[in-house]
């Protein structure tokens, strides 16, 4: 009885197209939504290295620097990285970096903004300077450092990208003179 019914059911096609249908916009849906996540994720490194860029960029134009360029500064930033919020999920770091003659290479001076997570990979303010390898600083020279992080979380597709904390740096070095300090407002 029950393998008479089977048969019966086999060939029965009422209902398979709906059936075919349903498995194919699984299909299309997970892709849609993969294809979203993935346009997001190169789309933030894009933003991130033009952030980054875009900060070294404004202060190695900088004769000279006080506390209010900051703030100036770290807006802009936050304009170039629209539409992700790069001050609620995302940091800004930019660094002043010199060696003195006989000295080693030195973070001058750093300020950041944002509330993401994510350190200097150049070193902190008042330490000994890291510097990515095969680039070296000069005595008498100075650079500046920009640095953009941002603490991705995929909106769909967990299992396709995971959550990481993306990171973007430019370094460019000063184009009027040394920018070793900051002037208090």
């Amino acid at each position: 009885m029950i393998l008479s019914r089977l048969k019966t059911l086999a060939k029965d096609t009422r209902g398979a197209l709906a059936a075919e249908t349903a498995i194919a916009l699984l299909v299309l849906s997970g892709l849609l939504m993969s294809g979203v996540e993935v346009t997001r994720y190169v789309m933030l490194h894009q933003k991130l290295e033009r952030t980054s860029a875009t900060v070294a960029d404004l202060v190695s134009q900088a004769e000279a620097l006080s506390e209010s360029d900051f703030t100036e500064l770290f807006a802009a930033a936050g304009y170039v990285a629209d539409p992700f919020d790069i001050d609620g999920a995302g940091q800004v770091i930019v660094s002043g970096i010199s060696k003195t003659s006989g000295e080693a290479v030195q973070v001058d001076w750093q300020r950041g903004s944002g509330s993401g997570s994510g350190a200097s990979h150049f070193g902190g303010e008042g330490e000994e300077a890291v510097l990515p390898d095969g680039f070296t600083v000069n005595d008498g020279e100075s650079i500046v450092v920009g640095e953009a992080f941002y603490d991705f979380t995929p909106m769909f597709a967990d299992g396709v990208i995971d959550a990481s904390t993306l990171y973007h740096s430019a370094i460019l070095r000063p184009r009027f003179k040394k920018l070793t300090s900051i002037a208090d407002d």
